[in-house]
């Protein structure tokens, strides 16, 4: 009987999570209670789902807010009414306007009007006015109050249990407000600390005016909300046509008409599989998931959009039929069931990937194909986070800068004072609560019904309709997500392919996976590890481990792919697989060892890989349910990290094992193995596809390397610095040019062998500055020399100055120090915006320089601080170049042996030893420009430490 409690979701206000607020009502002795957060319905679905196990009844609405002025608080009656309420709070924070004095009228809601604002206008048959128990003594004098009696009902805000809580509501609030505790308005916090009071308290409260508790009682009686919880009720989108049976039969004449493009021979194995999957789907009725993804890439072919479907969605051959993916199950015998069984207890998911360039356009057709009423971008929650906390706590309890700085190292400063203790007291309370709505990374819903039937929305930046809630309260009601992400890594292949026409007058089937797989010249870079700026596979461990497997096919690259993941590689499974694939003595003991987990896993030598590999040892070696198995499933994603998913199937593991005969040990370790998969799995076909993407990328990189560089660089790069992938497109023979303002663009061009970089690499030249250049070049034709370039382009002084800095009029042949000289007597510092236009050209005065030359330090300087790299080799700018120095290509004849190499750091990845050692993983380039990699243990580290981005002689 509590119509207004609050919980972290009142963002910056409340203090109780949804579990707490629920243990707290039960303890207080109610058996009904209203979750109505300010302006705010994210805790909703979560409290409808719990209070079963509390033995609750749940009311559900909203706390409507101007700031923290409330105007009124509405309750739903039923589903209806939590429709009509999101959809007012969607209206409002859509547009950002204030709530009015009064509430619309509302057919399925209660609204509740504060007693203290009321000023005597009519209510409706659903509205009440909201009597705290602080001004029932002053109820006598309030005539406004004493006409509408009959509808009055009992309003305790519930905000904290306790003093402490209190406490973090009133620094939540400084945080929020941005002020010092101390200057905290009254107006902005909560009236005073009022605990929430138990049944039996608040029924003597109003013992005086006992039509209160009657009235809230039987508002509160007359609420009954209700939602399906954890059936996999599939609320999304039913029906892609218009009903179950044509969206089947859509289904299988799309994925006929797929046959014929996938498969030139159609045999048995490929039928039964497309046969089995479609009758699964049919009966999970998945068919209308399968053909929205489907809809979505149709028109991402049609705009000629380069994409990439992965996920677990790549373990179905329905999914390869209709070219979501281009992972082909038969060829990787990848475990359907992995995607889709009938003991699965949440959906199933694609993952699809487009270009960086191309998602918002595609984010947008997705809402107007299906319409913005039922579809939604997927919440998420920031949380604050420990250093975040303490920082905020410090400012706001008004603490100089370097305390916090030293209260974020207690390892450091063990001495630390009562402020301090108070900080990281609160710290530990408020740590974890929601800070602010977000986005998720790339989920979208489709829904059968409106959003607004579970839930308001927001409009973050990006302008599309925005959930309160995040994909775990989306999963529990039913509503699964597409996702819809983007990578530069398909932005370089796009790029790639359309430099590649124009460059070399050759057009590319990026598609035919068949011929990069089996292409000689792939297959060499790819066991070689020559692969810098390709997706996935060019960093220095992920190169490392290539050349360790001398993987050159698909299926090593596959396993590659997931065995770099930390859960494999920590477990010492990595390494496992890596002996195991060398040498077959050790794959042959494997098996003589244990033959019934070698037979399950043989592809993999006996070690677990991929997450199918996980749910298989648990249901074919183990015995358990594939429902117990999709527990593990579960569990190996990181956001039901917090629901112990292996927890509830670990006992059953072990007791069906030690019936099966195996020693305690061994069952031990196989189940260790398998919790390190714990928020790190792969699924093999998402895997696959990553394989199938890096495929791709060496393919443009063995054939088209310079083309593919620049695609690289004009993409952001990679893992590596921006100077690395130019450092590469030379040593692949490209011919670096500065910008000119004759050739350059904004990004960067390729004409033949001769890369120019973009306007957009200087460092502080302005985008409107770089516009007007090309406009003007457009218009007028090539620049003639600095004076046409002056009197052509409206631009101030500082932004000529780089442009001649940065090596961009160079073709007049004259010396950047001779340019700086005459920009200062073309422009002055005023002439800003206003090209020098004039009917005649003026005779330029004639200055006599003596003569000016820079040198190639004050060059690579200039490069430096503009670009961020200089075009020169690192090694031409030391005083003395090492001499008889080895170079990379050298190391293999000298195994064993103390050698050193003069070296150019390109970046050191830091870890730690099993003894909490700090060690690094070092990558460099040598004098010839090759790469070298480097390890770097603890005693070295120690002696030798690195510092910084420069040239070094390693010795070892």
């Amino acid at each position: 009987m509590i119509p207004n409690c609050l919980t972290y979701y009142s963002l910056c206000y409340g203090t109780y999570s949804v579990e707490e607020l629920l243990s707290e009502v039960r303890s207080k002795g109610y058996s009904t209670f209203a979750l109505t957060d300010i302006n705010n319905t994210s805790g909703c679905l979560d409290a409808i789902r719990l209070s079963k196990d509390y033995g609750l009844k749940p009311v559900v609405g909203i706390d409507f807010r101007n700031g923290v002025t409330q105007k009124y608080v509405g309750l739903a009656r039923n589903n209806q009414g939590f429709r009509e309420l999101n959809e007012h709070l969607t209206t409002h924070l859509h547009s950002g306007s204030a709530f009015e004095e009064i509430a619309p009228e509302f057919q399925n809601a209660y609204i509740i009007y504060p007693a203290e604002s009321y000023r005597g206008w009519p209510l409706r048959d659903n509205e009440f006015l909201g009597i705290p128990i602080r001004i029932l003594s002053k109820l006598a004098f309030l005539p406004a109050l004493q006409k509408q009696k009959t509808r009055w009902v009992a309003m305790q805000e519930t905000v904290f249990a306790g003093k402490k809580q209190y406490n973090a509501h009133r620094l939540l609030r400084a945080i929020d407000c941005n002020v010092l505790l101390s200057k905290l308005p009254v107006e902005q916090q909560a009236s005073h600390f009022e605990p929430m009071l138990s049944f039996h308290d608040m029924r003597k409260a109003y013992a005086d005016l006992p039509h209160i508790i009657d009235n809230t009682q039987g508002m509160l009686a007359d609420c009954h909300i209700h939602f399906e919880f954890g059936k996999l009720a599939n609320k999304n989108l039913r029906y892609y046509t218009t009903h179950a049976g044509s969206d089947l039969q859509l289904l299988r004449k799309a994925c006929e008409e797929g046959l014929k493009y996938r498969y030139p021979k159609i045999t048995d194995d490929v039928l039964r599989r497309m046969e089995k999957e479609l009758d699964i789907i049919g009966q999970m009725n998945f068919a209308s998931y399968f053909l929205i993804n489907w809809d979505i890439v149709r028109y991402a072919q049609h705009k000629n959009y380069y994409y990439i479907g992965r996920g677990s969605g790549a373990n179905s051959m329905v999914a390869y039929l209709l070219r979501i993916t281009d992972v082909d199950p038969i060829e990787l015998d990848l475990y359907f069931e992995r995607f889709i069984n009938q003991f699965r207890s949440n959906a199933p998911d694609f993952d699809l990937d487009f270009s960086w360039t191309d998602r918002d356009d595609i984010t947008r057709y997705i809402f107007e194909r299906f319409g913005t009423q039922r579809t939604a971008l997927l919440g998420s929650y920031n949380t604050f986070q420990h250093d975040a906390v303490i920082r905020e706590l410090g400012k706001v309890f008004g603490l100089p800068p370097e305390e916090i700085d030293q209260l974020q190292r207690p390892d450091r400063y063990p001495n630390i004072d009562q402020m301090g203790k108070l900080v990281l007291n609160y710290t530990g309370l408020i740590k974890g609560f929601p800070n602010h709505l977000s986005i998720h990374s790339s989920g979208i819903l489709i829904s059968e019904e409106p959003i607004s039937t579970y839930s308001a929305t927001f409009l973050p930046p990006k302008g599309f309709p925005t959930t309160q809630f995040s994909m775990l309260e989306a999963e529990d009601v039913g509503l699964f997500k597409f996702d819809i992400l983007s990578q530069r890594g398909l932005g370089k292949i796009k790029d790639s392919l359309e430099l590649i026409e124009q460059n070399k007058k050759v057009k590319i089937d990026i598609h035919d996976i068949d011929r990069f797989k089996k292409d000689i010249l792939v297959r060499d870079h790819l066991r070689q590890g020559k692969a810098i700026g390709c997706f996935y596979i060019e960093s220095p461990a992920m190169r490392t481990l290539l050349t360790k497997l001398q993987a050159d096919d698909y299926l090593r690259l596959v396993a590659a792919s997931s065995i770099i993941r930390p859960g494999v590689s920590r477990s010492g499974m990595m390494r496992a697989y890596i002996e195991r694939y060398r040498d077959p003595t050790l794959r042959k003991k494997a098996r003589d060892t244990l033959p019934e987990l070698y037979d399950i896993l043989h592809e993999t030598y006996g070690v677990m890989v991929y997450q199918e590999d996980v749910i298989r040892v648990a249901h074919e070696f183990a015995d358990l349910s594939l429902a117990e198995a999709d527990h593990l499933r579960r569990g190996m994603s990181w956001k039901f990290k917090q629901r112990n998913e292996f927890g509830l199937v670990r006992d059953h593991f072990f007791e069906n094992c030690k019936k099966k005969g195996y020693a305690e040990k061994l069952i031990t370790e196989i189940w260790l193995q398998i919790e390190s998969f714990a928020n790190y799995a792969f699924s093999k076909g998402h895997s696959a596809s990553y394989a199938v993407e890096s495929f791709q990328a060496l393919f443009l990189k063995a054939y088209y390397p310079l083309e593919y560089m620049v695609a690289t660089l004009n993409n952001g790069g990679g893992f590596y610095r921006r100077s690395l992938y130019v450092h590469e497109a030379r040593m692949h023979g490209g011919e670096i040019e500065l910008p000119c303002i004759n050739k350059s663009q904004v990004l960067c061009i390729i004409e033949g062998r001769k890369i120019y970089l973009g306007f957009s690499f200087v460092a502080e030249l302005e985008t409107p500055v770089i516009y007007k250049i090309l406009d003007e070049r457009r218009r007028g034709g090539e620049y003639r020399d600095l004076p046409d370039f002056i009197r052509r382009v409206a631009l101030g002084i500082e932004q000529a100055r780089i442009l001649i800095r940065v090596g961009a009029f160079r073709f007049t042949g004259r010396p950047k120090k001779e340019l700086l000289w005459e920009v200062h007597s073309l422009l002055r510092p005023a002439d800003k915006n206003k090209a020098q236009k004039m009917l005649f050209i003026p005779e330029t005065k004639q200055w006599k320089l003596p003569p000016l030359h820079n040198s190639r330090i004050e060059q690579a300087y200039d490069e430096i601080e503009l670009l961020g790299f200089s075009l020169c080799l690192p090694f031409e700018l030391l005083k003395e170049v090492p001499k008889e120095t080895l170079r990379a290509k050298d190391l293999p004849h000298y195994m064993g042996k103390t050698i050193s190499i003069a070296v150019y750091l390109v970046t050191v990845k830091i870890t730690f030893t099993l003894k909490g050692d700090r060690m690094c993983f070092g990558t460099f380039i040598d004098m010839d420009g090759d790469w070298v990699d480097t390890v770097h243990f603890p005693p070295a580290l120690k002696q030798y430490p690195f510092r910084g981005i420069g040239c070094y002689v390693v010795t070892g």
